[in-house]
């Protein structure tokens, strides 16, 4: 999946690398990026997404910075080339980060060149793309399973006909996870825009980029990138979701048999009592 995502990082940023408001499609970006990199480009800052993902949400932020910053940098000859360089809109005196050999160098140098700013720019809008998208998958997918349950009682007369939990969890899940990443792609953008800029200071903070980016690009501007970001969390979702309705499906299952279980032995033990000997 990384691959899909350093596809969505280079198209949510070219208006950071390129004056042109001509900007890739996806199919020209993978293009763009085989032609240029190879197989090693959609596979750039892997190591700092992975530990990011590991570590949880104290390093996710800097670990985020690091691997989009990697990403849209590609190979160093990519990253070198003069064609890149003079397309990046810069403030005059302000020079473009240098290309990163990995993670531990890439932390060590946004740390030395913008300190801890650096290292966890973009972490409002962190919060607020991840906050709405968990509150809005949980809300679609309860409200799919209402209809799927409103939909079964409604149109399913065969009282024998089950749906697997699992496999509705799948369906749902998936589902809940698409719409839920495809309505909070605007955060995810202005999110990508902060942490790849640098020092370069395009965007003054949240609101600036927000506003910026609506003035100059418009609603295409805020869903760039919407497909591989929807792509990457169909699955993530649907997996999720399952394996909720799994665990939720055996956890019944071990109260139901306890209970059947603590029944019976309430049952003997009354059997078995003096008191029952006695009447």
């Amino acid at each position: 999946m990384h691959p899909i995502d350093t596809v969505k990082t280079r198209i949510q940023s070219q208006a950071i690398f390129s004056a042109s408001q001509h900007q890739k499609s996806i199919l020209q970006m993978v293009r763009t990026v085989w032609a240029v990199d190879g197989l090693k480009g959609f596979y750039r800052g892997i190591a700092p997404g992975v530990t990011g993902d590991t570590l949880g949400s104290f390093v996710y932020v800097p670990c985020e910075v690091m691997k989009q910053r990697m990403q849209v940098q590609g190979t160093k000859a990519s990253w070198s080339s003069a064609m890149l360089k003079d397309n990046i809109s810069m403030k005059p005196g302000i020079h473009m980060y240098d290309y990163y050999t990995g993670m531990f160098q890439a932390g060590c140098s946004i740390w030395k060149e913008q300190g801890p700013r650096g290292l966890y720019a973009g972490f409002g809008s962190t919060l607020a793309r991840d906050v709405p998208f968990a509150g809005l998958m949980v809300m679609f997918y309860e409200g799919l399973k209402d209809l799927t349950e409103y939909g079964k009682k409604k149109y399913m007369h065969n009282q024998n006909f089950h749906i697997n939990s699992s496999l509705e969890g799948l369906i749902l899940g998936g589902l809940a996870g698409g719409m839920s990443s495809f309505l909070t792609t605007p955060f995810d953008v202005i999110k990508t825009r902060l942490q790849v800029q640098g020092s370069t200071l395009r965007y003054n903070g949240w609101w600036d980029a927000l506003r910026s980016i609506w003035i100059t690009e418009g609603a295409k501007g805020m869903f760039r990138g919407s497909i591989p970001r929807v792509t990457w969390y169909i699955p993530a979702s649907a997996l999720t979701f399952m394996a909720v309705e799994f665990l939720r499906d055996h956890f019944k299952e071990g109260v139901s048999i306890d209970g059947v279980q603590e029944v019976a032995s309430l049952t003997v033990d009354k059997k078995n009592s003096p008191l029952q000997g006695s009447a």
